[in-house]
């Protein structure tokens, strides 16, 4: 993919020798420091040393102290509660979240239900509420789903079952007849931070049980862990709180980690390295998600309130088993879904692609729609058909809500959901043509040409022999680093290319960079098919790149991740 870099580097040469000399650190990071909004020492410490102290008051969040009334008296009576969780990783981790911390107060009263995607698709389902019933449920928690389950909360509502509804997706017009709806994102909710996961917004609500009943809320940072997982999978921005839980849960997972996490580490071969967003993001979350793709999410659950390391482990081979599965069905579906794109569509021209075919995996059309957009740099929708149904997932580029452009295209829709950058539908068969056409219609209205180009964000032009250890060690601290807090990418010009690239692995490049006398290896993941413009420029390059440590036989250097070669 050809990419534009836009390099921003409007800086006041005052203010960033100011921060440099008042923190004691290079200019290059204060450029970066400034750019990011954090021009002071109080900021810088707060930035650097994220504290739990400062989350927000669960009470800011709207409904919360009818949901937690709710929630007290229902511990008080002994009713049987059921938390009912989403079948993907911030819904998984919400239900494990809510489950092991009720259990902990009111033990087997507290079941937990996760749908079946195959048969119940996502969200609150009759079955599940008609199971609830049968147990003699009569309070529901829904995590990371319900904000627009208005039928099916009026159906529990028949039959004597109050719900709780914990969720961060967009309300539809109305929200359903719950007796609590949290959700950041409600118009009339004041909650100063609007872009919690599902799980947290799962753990704001325990925040608030815990004021309400007088215990020590220390006694909650055990499940950050949980939390962090959840939030990195969920690809929320690592701000403000988000940007707490996934540091603390990070630190407890690297220290002591829970059964579940350990062996899910140990499967993953990933056990000897220090868990970062970026593991979890690509090496953790498609293990969660795979069991819910390709069968019974329950087990991931299951993994997470493990009570011993020998069943965690059991589990573990489990969701690795499933994860082996689903690459394969993910391969096969993205090469029949490339097929279509290059003989049926037309990638130059096209601003928006659906791609739709009989009996593909509902589980892994997402992935496949993810790797479309890496592919083209379009807005992708991909619908599985299964007798006369089709199920869709959308993945999106910058500068074009997905979930607003889908709603435009409701009318012929029988149910949506989502967000800016991600969405689902489900839509009758016949209906997908009218559909196609409607959907690129409103691609074409709100996207530019320039839209279709992708950029690269730069933060700072550099030097190599600007990275040093210390460089590093400063930088790190700069982490999490995920949306809204992304890793620094620096870019290098007229650097030499020491001795002769190759390419490894699967489409990765490989070299060795000098630049006034200093010299690091290199790797672009999936650059191999820059080989040849390395070569016939006589191995001077333009770089675009972010610096990670890199692990081997027990040292660490610092490495070269390319972004882009020009």
């Amino acid at each position: 993919m050809d990419y534009k870099w836009v390099i921003n580097c409007d800086y006041d040469e005052e203010e960033v020798a100011r921060l440099a000399h008042e923190l004691g650190i290079p200019e290059l990071l204060s450029r970066i420091l400034l750019k990011r909004g954090i021009d002071s020492f109080e900021k810088a410490k707060t930035y650097f040393r994220p504290n739990l102290d400062e989350l927000h008051d669960p009470y800011l969040m709207k409904d919360m102290d009818v949901a937690v009334d709710r929630l007290v008296a229902a511990l008080e009576k002994g009713e049987k509660i059921l938390i009912y969780g989403d079948y993907d990783v911030d819904g998984v981790s919400g239900a494990s979240l809510l489950y092991l911390a009720l259990s902990r107060l009111v033990g087997p009263k507290v079941t937990y239900y996760i749908p079946d995607r195959m048969t119940e698709g996502y969200g609150l389902s009759n079955r599940g509420i008609d199971l609830a019933h049968q147990e003699g449920v009569s309070l529901i928690v829904t995590v990371d789903c319900g904000v627009t389950a208005i039928q099916e909360i009026g159906y529990a509502n028949q039959l004597g079952i109050d719900v709780i509804v914990c969720d961060h997706h967009q309300p539809g017009d109305a929200l359903p007849p719950a007796v609590a709806v949290l959700d950041p994102k409600r118009p009339d909710c004041p909650y100063p931070f609007k872009e919690l996961a599902g799980v947290g917004v799962g753990f704001k609500f325990l925040q608030g049980l815990y004021k309400k009943l007088g215990l020590p809320e220390a006694e909650l940072d055990e499940y950050l862990d949980i939390v962090a997982i959840g939030s990195c999978a969920d690809i929320v921005p690592l701000i403000d709180e988000n940007r707490i839980f996934v540091r603390h849960g990070l630190d407890r997972i690297n220290y002591n980690p829970r059964y579940g996490v350990k062996a899910l580490l140990e499967s993953a071969g990933v056990d000897k390295r220090e868990l970062t967003v970026g593991l979890i993001v690509f090496i953790i979350a498609p293990r969660i998600n795979a069991v819910g793709r390709m069968g019974d999410a329950r087990r991931a659950v299951q993994l997470f309130t493990a009570r011993s390391l020998q069943e965690a482990r059991t589990l573990a081979k489990e969701l690795e088993r499933e994860n082996r599965n689903r690459r394969n069905v993910d391969e096969t579906t993205f090469k029949e879904a490339l097929e279509i794109v290059e003989t049926r569509l037309d990638p130059v021209n096209d601003y928006a692609f659906v791609l739709y075919r009989r009996d593909w995996h509902p589980g892994v059309i997402g992935i496949v729609a993810s790797r479309i957009v890496e592919r083209y740099y379009r807005p992708t929708i991909m619908i599985s058909i299964v007798d006369g149904i089709g199920k869709g997932s959308a993945r999106s580029i910058a500068n074009f809500n997905i979930y607003e452009a889908i709603k435009e295209c409701s009318h012929l829709l029988t149910g949506f959901g989502g967000h800016k950058y991600a969405a689902g539908l489900t839509i009758d068969e016949e209906k997908i043509p009218e559909f196609v056409e409607c959907f690129k219609q409103v691609a074409r209205q709100k996207l530019q040409p320039e839209d279709l180009i992708p950029q690269m964000q730069i933060d700072c032009e550099a030097q190599l022999n600007h990275f040093d250890d210390r460089f590093i060690r400063l930088l790190k601290l700069m982490g999490p680093f995920g949306p809204m807090n992304m890793r620094p990418v620096f870019v290098s010009r007229n650097v030499r290319v020491v001795g002769e690239p190759t390419v490894v692995g699967n489409n990765h490049l490989k070299m060795r960079l000098e630049q006034n006398g200093v010299q690091f290896d290199a790797i672009g993941f999936n650059l191999a098919d820059h080989l040849d413009l390395v070569l016939r420029k006589n191995g001077y390059v333009d770089c675009a790149y972010v610096l990670e440590e890199s692990h081997w036989n027990g040292r660490k250097e610092i490495q070269i991740r390319l972004k882009d070669i020009k």
